[in-house]
């Protein structure tokens, strides 16, 4: 590299170059101090019911003396496993008082995934709501799970809300199939057991693993990424650097739609603007837009966190252009590519801007991100975070120069420790000390870096590389198109074909319309040789768009 850390020279006037990553010895820490500091204010809010930081605070250490009380020892694991609810945090953060290991797990997943990640794992408790426990019920066995705590969507919204929530989701919806678990525990009477007991004394390390998180295995079998204290601190502290310029501590309020069991909305929301002070607005379902616009309507929202997808589908619901964004201040982008055309109609429908970064959960996850004031590049990831180091290499491991294409790494305290119990994999990954992304890009003169494509997605075409992020792009940014995928399907002469997958705005588009309209801005081996219309895109649990789903579909 020509320069050491070229985009300093960019970072808006006010940030620093490095971090402490040291500023606490743990999470734990951290929790006692924003705990002390903000105790009057409103920590959550959750469909209408708010929460403060001394309420979270009371909660949380009465569940880690409750887990202390079941025989639950530091350095065990504790599956997490419901929507974004009151309880998430207040289980969070006692399990991290309690000294336990949290393993996060999507509560989409079917009985086979949560055998792999509970067994991998040596998950020892489990807290998960009543909507998913039939599934455990089928797997409990291949377990170590000994202590179940259930929860119900209207747990913590108190009389009379509690009961009409769980009379719709019970009964009206029939979103919680009959289930038979042994030993059973609700959450609010391990709340109320935990009283009684106090959280054992332990001692904690910068380096002990306190979150094992799951990656979501779009690379073959999912594996369990160790964050550690010292992780999630830096991190944590990178994201209140990055943000000193634009957040006002104390006085944010965030939507967070994404769920706190992804590592997004975890380091972002549930650690970095807690420890700011700030008011989380907890969406239990971002599926639901009508939902996520109606605490946008009934908060004054500062800034919120999303997908590309989420954008998109707000920006098209008839309401949106109608909410307040007096008080909006940025929307920060991660999980998959932030579209261009979407970006643009974020601004002009918000007056605020779309910002997009970068990270993944081997990272803790930010690793880059555009200026918060706007100043950014659009299309780009941004400029890496205080304190981290990023480059781009060739297939031997040399840094290429500027605008050279590569595959990116990352240096920096948010790297993970490793992957649970799987050196191999861990060493293939992480090389003297710089952790391979998977992802192809560039950096430019100024430092900010772009990305291309994931190395595993890139279409082959007569030779040729073809990065399905450039045609997803251009095919967005037709006005009949709402979502859409590109793929490589196999063909005999060429390798690899093109193949669009889209879902329809406009009920009259057609694929004549489409290939045109991509011979008129792509050249033409990338041009797509087919498109399949859908009524909806396979997504992952935080609605990036699974193209591994679409090839298998194709390869059959």
């Amino acid at each position: 590299m020509a320069e050491e850390r070229p985009w300093l020279k960019n970072y808006p006037k006010g940030i620093p170059a490095n971090i402490d990553p040291d500023a606490y010895p743990s999470v734990c820490a951290m929790l006692d101090d924003t705990f002390q500091k903000f105790k009057k204010l409103k920590a959550f809010t959750c469909m209408g019911k708010e929460m403060t930081y001394a309420e979270v605070d009371k909660h949380s250490r009465n569940f880690a003396a409750y887990l202390h009380s079941r025989g639950l020892e530091p350095g065990d694991k504790i599956a997490l496993m419901m929507p974004n609810l009151l309880q998430y945090p207040i289980a969070l953060f006692g399990c991290l008082r309690a000294g336990l290991i949290v393993v996060n797990t999507n509560p989409l997943y079917t009985p086979r995934e949560m055998r792999h990640q509970f067994t991998d794992a040596g998950v020892k408790a489990i807290v998960i709501c009543e909507n998913f426990a039939k599934n455990l019920q089928e797997i409990l066995p291949d377990t170590q799970i000994k202590t179940i705590l259930v929860t119900s969507i209207g747990e913590m919204l108190g009389f009379p809300k509690k009961l009409l929530v769980n009379f719709a989701v019970r009964t009206l919806k029939r979103m919680v199939p009959k289930y038979d678990l042994p030993n059973v525990v609700t959450f609010t009477e391990a709340l109320k057991q935990g009283k009684k007991f106090s959280v054992k004394e332990f001692k904690q390390a910068p380096d002990d693993t306190i979150i094992i998180q799951y990656t979501g295995g779009t690379t073959g079998v999912s594996k369990g990424a160790m964050l550690t204290n010292r992780n999630l601190v830096a991190n944590m502290s990178q994201i209140k650097a990055w943000g000193s310029v634009a957040f006002c501590e104390g006085e944010e309020i965030a939507l967070s739609p994404l769920p706190l069991y992804h590592i997004f909305a975890l380091t972002v929301n549930c650690l970095a603007l807690f420890n700011l002070g700030s008011l989380n607005v907890l969406v239990v379902n971002a599926r639901d837009i009508p939902s996520v616009l109606k605490e946008f309507k009934r908060n004054k929202i500062t800034m919120m966190t999303g997908v590309n997808t989420l954008f998109n589908a707000m920006l098209n619901h008839k309401d949106f252009a109608g909410c307040d964004f007096s008080q909006f201040k940025f929307a920060l982008g991660g999980g998959m590519a932030v579209q261009r055309v979407v970006a643009e109609k974020w601004q002009s429908v918000t007056g605020s801007p779309l910002v997009e970064g970068y990270g993944m959960t081997e990272s803790s996850p930010v690793a880059s991100v555009n200026p918060l004031d706007g100043s950014g590049k659009l299309g780009s990831i941004g400029l890496p975070v205080p304190s981290t180091d990023m480059r781009v290499v060739d297939e031997k491991g040399n840094p290429l120069p500027v605008d050279g294409i590569g595959e990116i790494q990352i240096s920096g305290p948010q790297v993970m420790k490793g992957y649970y119990n799987r050196p191999d994999e861990t060493a293939k990954t992480i090389k003297d000390g710089w952790l391979s992304t998977g992802d192809i890009g560039k950096m430019d003169a100024d430092g900010y870096f772009y990305i291309v494509d994931r190395k595993k997605d890139m279409i082959l075409v007569s030779g040729f590389n073809v990065f399905p992020n450039e045609i997803e792009d251009v095919v967005a940014a037709h006005p009949k198109v709402l979502e859409c995928a590109a793929v490589g399907k196999p063909d005999p002469k060429s390798g690899e074909v093109v193949k669009l997958f889209v879902v329809k705005k406009d009920k009259s588009l057609t694929e004549k319309e489409l290939i045109e309209y991509c011979r008129e801005n792509l050249t033409g081996y990338k041009v797509p040789k087919e498109v399949e219309f859908r009524d909806e895109l396979p997504k992952s649990n935080v609605g990036k768009i699974l193209r591994r789903e679409l090839r298998d579909d194709i390869v059959g």
